[in-house]
């Protein structure tokens, strides 16, 4: 079974091979491919959600194994 880390590396290192058709840099973990890929991008406006309706007793987690 796979760790954490290898699992992110391997996705974050298929997305640069789909962005940019070449293999990720060599020396970089799964976190710097990440931060390598989103750091170019703008950063996004978005409008929080406000609702007298949405509160915390809401909002469910995923739950623990």
């Amino acid at each position: 079974m796979m760790g954490r880390d290898e699992r992110i590396y391997d996705e974050a290192a298929e997305l640069w091979r789909r962005l940019y058709d070449e293999p990720p840099p060599r020396e970089a973990d799964g976190a710097t491919i990440l931060a390598l890929i989103v750091g170019s991008l703008p950063d996004a406006d978005y409008n929080r959600l406000a609702t007298p309706h949405l509160r915390g007793a809401n909002v469910a987690f995923p739950k623990r194994a």
